[in-house]
Order: C-alpha cells, then structure tokens, then sequence
C-alpha cells in the first residue's frame, strides 16, 4: 500500500474522541484515527461526517457497538466497496494493534485488529 490505511472510529456521544485521545497519549501516534460521532445525526449527516473521515483512502470503520445507529449507518456506507472494513467492538487493545500495523489491507488490518481485541478481553482472577 502507498499510504498507511486510516481507522474511522464510529461511536456514541465522545467515545470515539476519548479513545483517540488514549492511543495518542500511550503511541505517539497521531494520524492514524480520526473520531466520528453519531450525535444528533441522522442517516444522511452520518455518511456525509464518514465520507468526511474516509476521504479516498482505504480505511477500517471501527463501531463501538455490535448493533445500532452506528453500527448499521457504517455497513451500509461500506457496502460494496473493498477498500473499507468494518469492526464492532472497539477497544483499546485492537486500536493500539492497529496504529502499528496499517500496511495491509483493510480486510486484513480489521481481522488482527479484532483478534488482538479479543485476546484482551479477560477476567482476571481476584
């Protein structure tokens, strides 16, 4: 790839800006993700702001949730194109796998971003 895929956060209120926030203050990294908010959007004002982050790069569209506004506004703005993927769940654990792996594809960033946030998951034993 020429240039480094870019990661579209998709959330809720704030959520997408905070968790930005974290990954810059733990990376360094600064232009790897760009926030995406739902509020007071309808369906057509969520494409325009997701068309906004995209541009003309392929990306991976992280969602906060596994249903919902968001969720179902960022599948049908990417259906049908090859250059965008979609992740539910985001967390901390697959945007900081993602920031430093963003030369492959977005099918392929998206799948080891959800697998290192997968394996993050725990409960750990008190």
């Amino acid at each position: 790839m020429s240039e480094p895929l870019r990661g579209v956060i998709v959330s809720h209120a704030g959520l997408a800006e905070a968790m930005i926030g974290a990954v810059v203050a733990i990376t360094g990294v600064s232009d790897a993700l760009i926030p995406v908010s739902n509020e007071g959007c309808d369906r057509q004002a969520l494409f325009n702001n997701l068309t906004a982050a995209v541009g003309t790069r392929p990306a991976v569209l992280f969602i906060d949730l596994p249903g919902g506004s968001c969720l179902t506004g960022a599948v049908s703005y990417a259906r049908g194109r090859s250059d965008l993927a979609v992740v539910t769940g985001v967390n901390l654990a697959m945007l900081l796998d993602f920031v430093f792996h963003r030369d492959v594809t977005p099918e392929a960033a998206a799948t080891r971003a959800a697998a290192a946030g997968t394996r993050a998951i725990r409960t750990p034993a008190a």
